[in-house]
C-alpha cells in the first residue's frame, strides 16, 4: 500500500490554519481519507502530525491490521 500526505493552508490572511491528511497514493478523490489533522498553527506542525501518524500507520500494517479510513471509523464508532 502506498499512502501519501497533503498539508494544506487555509483561513484569512493573518489567520491561517494547516490541515493534513494521509489517503493512498492512487485515491483521486480526497474526500475520505485514513486519517486528518486540521488547525494546525504551521505548516511544520501539520506535516509533523502527518509524520508521526505515517510511522503508526505503517507499524498497524506490518502487524497485518487493515485500515480504517475516517467515514469507517464515524460507523464503527455509532
Amino acid at each position: 500500500m502506498k499512502l501519501k500526505v497533503r498539508v494544506v493552508r487555509y483561513g484569512c490572511p493573518g489567520h491561517e490554519r494547516w490541515y493534513a491528511d494521509i489517503d493512498d497514493a492512487d485515491d483521486r478523490q480526497p474526500d475520505d481519507p485514513y486519517w486528518y489533522v486540521a488547525g494546525c498553527a504551521s505548516h511544520c506542525d501539520a506535516l509533523d502530525a502527518a509524520c508521526r501518524q505515517l510511522v503508526e500507520l505503517a507499524r498497524r500494517l506490518s502487524a497485518g491490521d487493515r485500515l480504517t479510513r475516517v467515514s469507517g471509523s464515524y460507523a464503527d464508532a455509532a
